[in-house]
């Protein structure tokens, strides 16, 4: 039995106990006092210390298998994967991912406009070339440092998007909000050079490396509802993926 894990419960918040759980285990590891490769406690052993139901204690921790910061291994038990999760290549937004990490995150809104789809974007957006789409341009930052841009084509009529909701509210919460369930996306992560424009408003050097990504994301009826072009400062952001021998 390792030593037990300093958590504490606060009966009375609405904040679900698995929750509260699942959070001090997240912040042990960002803080590295659960290193990398450390084994937890089984859930019997975890649910005594703490005084949790069994299952109370599974949901946390499954929580955080999912999240990708535990990995439960036949023969050896639960353990740290890793860290820090930059960002867990899942289906959810930058404006997401950064709230939840507590980046404080904010967006400069560049362009919002209506436009005919080019050859690229109609056939990502499964429509014929031409046929008017909503552009939006974003520079979203985390903590006051800019940390990436971001290029989003979307099919006209799924919901309002002005620079004020845009400003206030991620791009997926907004589709969320008008009914729109996003359920698979293909992605691609890539690389390259800054132009002189990106290096100006990501205050980089022209010509620096940038993490690229762009995803085609499709409602529970395969329709085609986002298509993102976007560009991410290294220095400052990773995508981090957790693999698992099956």
């Amino acid at each position: 039995m390792t030593s037990p894990l300093p958590i504490t419960l606060d009966r009375s918040s609405p904040v679900p106990l698995y929750f509260q759980v699942a959070q001090q285990i997240e912040q042990l590891i960002d803080r590295g006092e659960l290193a990398p490769g450390s084994r937890l406690d089984n859930e019997i052993q975890l649910a005594d210390q703490t005084g949790l139901s069994r299952p109370t204690m599974r949901q946390a921790i499954q929580y955080l298998v999912d999240k990708g910061l535990l990995v439960r291994k036949r023969g050896v038990g639960t353990q740290v994967v890793h860290g820090m999760v930059k960002r867990p290549v899942e289906l959810s937004s930058l404006y997401d991912d950064l709230s939840h990490g507590n980046q404080r995150p904010s967006t400069s809104v560049l362009a919002v406009e209506t436009v005919p789809a080019d050859d690229a974007t109609a056939v990502a957006l499964r429509m014929p070339p031409g046929t008017e789409v909503v552009r939006l341009e974003r520079l979203r930052f985390a903590q006051g440092e800019p940390l990436a841009i971001m290029h989003n084509w979307l099919p006209t009529g799924l919901t309002e998007l002005t620079v004020e909701r845009l400003e206030r509210q991620g791009l997926y919460e907004l589709l969320r909000g008008a009914g729109v369930h996003m359920r698979v996306a293909n992605q691609r992560i890539g690389a390259r050079s800054a132009t002189a424009a990106e290096a100006r408003l990501l205050h980089e050097r022209r010509g620096a490396p940038l993490l690229t990504m762009s995803r085609t994301t499709y409602d529970d009826n395969g329709r085609a509802v986002e298509h993102g072009s976007h560009v991410y400062r290294p220095t400052l952001y990773s995508f981090e993926i957790a693999l698992v021998e099956r």
